[in-house]
């Protein structure tokens, strides 16, 4: 049997070096098992799908359906495109995201594709956004390599300058570079609004609104899901 009361009276005399050395295997079985365990490494990131058709109402031409499909898991990037680089065309892309930043966030997405159907090529392009408070900025472009006639090469680009005084709501100004369909202008620039509601998004698009004769109305409808 331990006698305590000896254990305390020469304990208490022990120079002060020595207690903590006593005292260490108790503490040790004092402490839960996993005081010192590692967290737990995070789940990797899902995929997130998002599909976007636009309506093109054109004056003194057929209207047509631009369809783009997106996958994401993490950085790597997706994309499917139908009437985008030309009409009666299709595209498939793949790149990969960077993307940061806490009050001023962006990203950037360097994408490579393939062109196949009416037009056939190999198109390099990028994705950028960088928003802060309510305004935002966005721009994807790409040159579309025509593989049949290298004549046809060309550069397309469509940027977005987003103002949001609304959770819902998205106002602001577009500009275009295209050959998807005939125009006078090389540069086309316009207005658009956006209604947001939950992860659909619903949009109104208005190129050269005051050139009637080379004026495009575009519908547009997209979800995330």
């Amino acid at each position: 049997m331990l006698d305590f009361h000896g254990v305390g009276w020469r304990s208490a005399r022990l120079p002060s070096a020595v207690a903590p050395l006593l005292l260490a295997p108790v503490l040790a079985c004092a402490a839960p098992d996993n005081a010192y365990a590692p967290s737990p490494p995070s789940p990797p990131p899902g995929w997130t799908f998002s599909a976007t058709g636009m309506y093109y109402s054109l004056r003194d031409q057929s209207d047509f359906l631009l369809v783009t499909a997106a996958a994401e898991r993490g950085p790597l990037h997706f994309e499917a495109r139908h009437n985008y680089e030309a009409l009666d065309s299709s595209s498939l892309f793949a790149g990969w995201k960077f993307s940061g930043g806490e009050s001023l966030t962006y990203s950037l997405t360097p994408i490579l594709g393939v062109v196949f159907g009416a037009t056939q090529g190999v198109a390099p392009g990028f994705e950028v956004s960088a928003a802060y408070g309510m305004v935002d900025f966005y721009t994807e472009a790409e040159y579309m390599y025509d593989t049949k006639v290298k004549e046809d090469s060309f550069t397309y680009a469509w940027s977005e300058l987003g103002f949001s005084p609304r959770n819902w709501l998205r106002l602001g100004l577009v500009g275009q570079r295209t050959r998807l369909y005939q125009t006078d202008r090389d540069f086309q620039r316009g207005v658009f609004g956006q209604a947001v509601l939950g992860d659909v998004t619903v949009g109104l698009y208005v190129f050269n609104p005051d050139d009637s004769a080379d004026r495009v109305v575009i519908l547009s409808l997209g979800a995330k899901f």
